[in-house]
């Protein structure tokens, strides 16, 4: 059972056995209060943390609501981020204790409980390192000037004359010294940090970092690999209940009758109907699905005709939308272009559906309290979530709490919150916690996929081999990554909307995957119909120096030009490069094939990656790793089939992630870019391996696989 790690908005600074907690009425421990935030409680504030949700990091925020010191001289730390895998409380961590002057140990990080944390907006898009990390910095720099301040004060003295170091103001001439605990004591404190924070305060240089820019483990990496960390669907509430939702038989299809009376007849089974909603609760999971069961053999449904994964492409061109946003971004004359090449090559490229597969599937445990909503859920948006369910059970939304303990991984699969409106439309019926569990089967079937894309390509060379005209038009992957990094003089670049047969959302990096893959496939078909080295065309096509850069750290590292010339006919190597995030990427690949059994065997991957000044290498190393396995597996065989609306492979036996025998030999190159700001990590590194996959693929073999996965088109073409 998880421990609640509610706190009270304003506590007094004396001795507390118990809080009730204003939003959920859960009483909480001293025990367990001190176990969260270490030894010591926070000092008084007057105003409650809990305000700083009404303000992302980016507006005015108090030095109270996002950070707080405590008699031991360790600080609390607040932020509305999710820890997902990503490594965001290690580095989150590392920038308060920066600014600080204390060890990293010395932080107490309170992550993404709605009632407690300031709105950091979502866990997406790459955005903490670039945004919250310095919106962490910026208060934890304001609270040191602020502490220096007061130690000024008290010792009238000039706050230059005093320095800071491992928490200890020292008054540089004298020696005298005052700890941070010492200061906590102080009244003064609690109406400093009511301060706002500026945001011009100075922050440390790189060139000063002493925290910042070195690999801090994951501070409660230990719980993880012990097994003591307890993910949203380990949270048990007491008195709770184990829920299971009936799902229509196919997409589209509404219920039109149904039959509850065997499922109210079992002992101890609780069921619930509300329009199309049904679902059933219980003690255990078992027999909460055993009651499921019984009622959904006598459901009558009315369906309605889906499309098939067999006729996707020709599916979304068909129904291709332009105007709104969907309008063509040019430069110069692509009409002029085209007709002055000496030679036009045209393409079309498809990118399946795949799913997220996150370890963790959506997890949820909802408890009502005198008309309050508390929810311990798996979600990438804790108040994006709490609005949602505000809006749903038309609730103030300050009657909602929405707590996501460390979860088991999203990769931008968890933006909604279904498992917790499910968990809380059952409680709120039963008026007893219940927890819902999604199954894999039903994360398959019912989570948002990746979107799938028919991307068009369109070429024009001049007599030299130069690329003169560009023409890109991609249906319904969206418009991230989309533009070329490429000198060309004219371009057209179009992104369209289509009807999607699944419900699609986003996915690490976002279109960036589908249009980088066509892109980069194409530049490499463009370069051998110019007889020119891959590299070399690239290279001369691109003025982007940080592309450059990782381009040929990439290329140098894997000793492209002789690995090159070992091309056989079952040994290929292939490149592909690209931007995303404010972050570059290349990666160079050798593939191995095997004739006999028309099976893609990846066999090395080199990649360079820079995102600016690195804040942890440990852990953008592990980013850069994951990003290529994850990159692997749509690349080679990951995708969603479907068909009468109904998922066809909605299992790990029938949808094929990587496994371990498909781990290459992974080489990763980070380049640390000292005079811009820090990038995220965790997106960007996936974007460059399907068409490095498939460049080596066509190298070895001299077929031109344009599908992923690759690996049935491969099938079929050798």
């Amino acid at each position: 059972m998880i421990k609640d790690t509610s706190t009270k908005e304003m506590l007094e600074p004396h001795c507390i056995d118990s809080v009730d907690t204003p939003d959920s009425g859960i009483k909480l421990s001293r025990r367990t209060f001190v176990q969260m935030l270490g030894s010591g409680l926070l000092i008084t504030v007057t105003q409650g943390v809990s305000l700083g949700q009404r303000g992302r990091s980016s507006s005015r925020l108090s030095v109270a609501a996002r950070l707080q010191l405590n008699p031991d001289g360790t600080i609390t730390v607040m932020t509305g981020k999710v820890e997902e895998g990503q490594g965001s409380r290690a580095e989150l961590a590392q920038a308060a204790a920066e600014e600080l002057r204390i060890s990293v140990d010395r932080i107490r990080m309170i992550m993404s409980d709605t009632a407690l944390v300031p709105d950091d907006g979502m866990t997406a898009g790459s955005r903490t390192t670039p945004t919250n990390v310095p919106a962490v910095r910026r208060g934890a720099a304001t609270a040191r000037e602020l502490l220096t301040k007061l130690a000024a004060e008290k010792w009238k003295v000039d706050a230059d004359a005093l320095d800071v170091r491992n928490g200890i103001v020292t008054h540089k001439t004298t020696r005298k010294t005052i700890t941070y605990a010492d200061l906590a004591k102080s009244k003064d404190v609690a109406e400093a940090f009511k301060q706002n924070i500026p945001s011009d305060v100075v922050v440390t240089p790189i060139s000063q970092w002493k925290s910042l820019g070195t690999s801090v483990p994951r501070p409660n990496g230990r719980d993880i690999v012990t097994g003591e960390h307890r993910y949203p669907s380990d949270v048990v509430r007491p008195n709770m209940l184990y829920g299971k939702i009936l799902r229509p038989i196919s997409y589209g299809a509404t219920l039109e009758s149904i039959d509850l009376s065997k499922a109210k007849a079992m002992k101890d089974v609780v069921v619930v109907r509300d329009g199309q909603f049904v679902g059933c609760a219980a003690p255990s999971t078992f027999l909460a699905a055993k009651a499921l069961k019984a009622i959904a053999k006598t459901a009558s449904w009315k369906t309605v005709s889906q499309p098939s994964s067999k006729n996707l492409y020709s599916h979304l061109k068909k129904n291709a939308r332009t105007g709104g946003r969907s309008r063509p971004r040019t430069s110069g004359s692509v009409e002029k272009g085209f007709a002055e090449a000496s030679k036009v090559l045209s393409e079309t490229y498809e990118v399946a559906y795949v799913q997220h597969t996150p370890m963790e599937p959506r997890a949820a445990i909802a408890q009502w309290d005198d008309g309050k909503l508390t929810v311990w859920t798996g979600v990438d948006g804790p108040q994006r979530v709490q609005g949602s369910l505000a809006r749903t059970f038309q609730i103030p939304t300050d009657q909602v709490r929405v707590i996501v303990p460390d979860m088991g991984g999203g990769f931008g699969g968890k933006h909604t919150g279904e498992a917790a409106e499910e968990a809380a439309r059952l409680a709120k019926v039963i008026k007893r916690p219940v927890a819902v569990h999604w199954t894999r089967a039903e994360e398959f079937t019912w989570a948002y996929v990746r979107p799938a894309a028919v991307i068009e390509c369109k070429g024009g060379l001049d007599a030299n081999g130069s690329l003169i005209a560009w023409d890109f038009t991609n249906i319904n992957p969206g418009g991230s990554g989309i533009d070329s990094p490429y000198n060309i003089a004219n371009k057209k670049i179009l992104s369209m909307g289509s009807d999607s047969p699944l419900r699609q959302g986003s996915y690490r990096c976002l279109g960036a995957t589908a249009n980088n893959f066509a892109r980069e496939s194409f530049m490499d078909e463009l370069a051998t119909a110019a007889g020119a080295d891959p590299l070399a065309f690239r290279l001369a096509h691109l003025e982007n120096q940080r592309i450059r850069t990782v381009l040929e750290a990439a290329a140098k590292h894997f000793n492209w030009p002789a690995r090159r010339k070992k091309v056989t006919s079952e040994l290929g190597v292939g490149l592909a490069c690209g931007t995303e995030k404010n972050s570059v990427v290349a990666a160079c690949v050798e593939v191995v094939i095997d004739r006999r059994r028309s099976e893609i065997k990846v066999n090395h991957v080199c990649e360079a990656f820079e995102c600016g000044p690195i804040i942890n290498p440990a852990n953008l190393l592990s980013q850069v790793q994951g990003c290529i396995m994850m990159g692997l597996g749509p690349a080679l065989r990951e995708e969603m089939q479907f068909e009468d609306g109904k998922i066809l492979n909605a299992g790990f036996f029938g949808y094929k992630v990587p496994r371990f025998t498909d781990v290459p030999k992974i080489e990763v190159h980070l380049i640390n870019k000292t005079d811009i700001p820090s990038a995220g990590g965790g997106e960007t590194p996936i974007i460059a391996i399907a068409p490095a996959v498939a460049n080596a693929v066509f190298a070895a073999t001299g077929i031109r696989v344009r599908s992923m996965p690759m690996q049935n088109a491969f099938s079929k073409q050798l």
